[in-house]
């Protein structure tokens, strides 16, 4: 049953509000049956998988020869993916702290944009116009990338979406009525890798993870902190993807210690050209066979499960382990999912982001040195400039 959304209305606590917060992320299908859908428009980004001149050909070619393959695997899970039901659930829970911690602001309705997979950006924003923002009622939103660590690939290519429906949707290309001074404020929380709370976050679920290990084995225990792969084309580009998962990975380690050693490695590379590495499988592989047993996997770069983790870790990398000998010594430290710590992060990044005035961070304003999208260098301009009316 659909719920219907009451009106947004402002009262005399929310000096500043309403505000929309408008969780971004790559989604993924909730059934099987969306799975062809999917990765059409994931293999036709030519942001997250550059293909050149040939994306209008091979995307399509290679999103049907993959689907019956990923249709089993998200059937293996349990027939789709949980990204929206954590997603919906974690930007509900902060709204709930937000309204608590800033009243100015309230009340904070929550929002979750998917790129690849329902509820789609464009679902969203008229969503959101027919819940009261924008189309000449004005209004304040807020863009929460659920990437922590900022790529062009991945938050660059959400944003790229976001702005390309706001021209659509709230400019005159909508309508000659249309009057764009009344059209939905928009900031953007663009990253925050190093953030204590997500820190913190990840270490309680590495520390958890440790203990099921004997006390005399758990100092040598390796992490692997495992991160989605970028095409080299990317990282070539000048994209701040690895150094900021790096510094993840840093604060992390400074939280836990130092007391293991750790790699930081990378997942889910897809095709033929060179992708960023070690790769996470290749990795584990090869410290079974050298002896070392004892390893756990964290998803470093992921706020809750979905196929890499549930799948391609725990189903692949973790079992080929077992069949090499590592029966029950390779574990994945649990994804963030429901953890009230994250969700406290969450509201406390958000709440610093609406005090500040800032519009975006200073480093969303910095092209990639090899950056040559036009596309990219109009929705930073638009983002930035949103400022100016905030």
């Amino acid at each position: 049953m659909a719920t219907v959304v009451p009106p947004v209305t402002q009262d005399n606590t929310s000096s500043r509000g309403p505000t929309a917060m408008v969780f971004m992320n790559m989604g993924g299908p909730s059934t099987t049956g969306e799975v062809g859908d999917f990765l059409s428009r994931l293999f036709a980004d030519g942001d997250l998988i550059p293909l050149g001149r040939l994306q209008g050909y091979l995307g399509p070619l290679i999103s049907r020869r993959r689907t019956p393959k990923i249709e089993k695997q998200y059937a293996a899970i349990g027939g789709g993916s949980p990204i929206r039901k954590w997603s919906e659930y974690q930007c509900t829970e902060m709204c709930k702290i937000l309204d608590k911690i800033s009243p100015e602001t309230a009340p904070h309705k929550p929002y979750v944009a998917f790129r690849y997979a329902a509820p789609l950006t464009e679902d969203t924003y008229q969503k959101m116009i027919d819940d009261g923002f924008g189309k000449g009622k004005g209004g304040r939103a807020v863009a929460f990338t659920q990437y922590p660590q900022y790529s062009c690939s991945t938050t660059g290519s959400s944003l790229n979406e976001l702005w390309k429906w706001r021209q659509r949707l709230e400019t005159k290309r909508a309508g000659t009525e249309i009057d764009e001074a009344g059209a939905v404020k928009w900031s953007v929380i663009d990253r925050w890798p190093t953030h204590p709370g997500l820190v913190e976050a990840f270490a309680q679920n590495i520390e958890a993870k440790l203990a099921e290990y004997p006390e005399e084995r758990r100092k040598d225990v390796v992490l692997l902190y495992s991160a989605h792969s970028l095409p080299m084309s990317v990282v070539n580009r000048g994209d701040p993807y690895p150094a900021e998962v790096a510094a993840t990975v840093h604060a992390v380690q400074t939280r836990l210690g130092w007391k293991n050693p750790y790699r930081l490695v990378w997942q889910s590379q897809v095709g033929p050209s060179a992708w960023l590495g070690a790769q996470t499988s290749d990795t584990v592989e090869n410290y079974v066979k050298k002896g070392q047993h004892d390893l756990v996997l964290i998803p470093i770069a992921f706020t809750s499960d979905h196929i890499e983790t549930l799948y391609e870790i725990d189903k692949e990398v973790i079992h080929e382990a077992e069949q090499l000998g590592a029966k029950g010594t390779v574990k994945r430290a649990d994804s963030l999912n429901g953890s009230a710590t994250f969700i406290k992060a969450l509201a406390d990044i958000a709440k610093a982001h609406l005090d500040s005035g800032d519009a975006c961070s200073r480093q969303m304003g910095l092209r990639c040195p090899g950056c040559v999208s036009e596309k990219c260098l109009a929705q930073k301009k638009f983002f930035s400039g949103q400022e100016a009316l905030l």
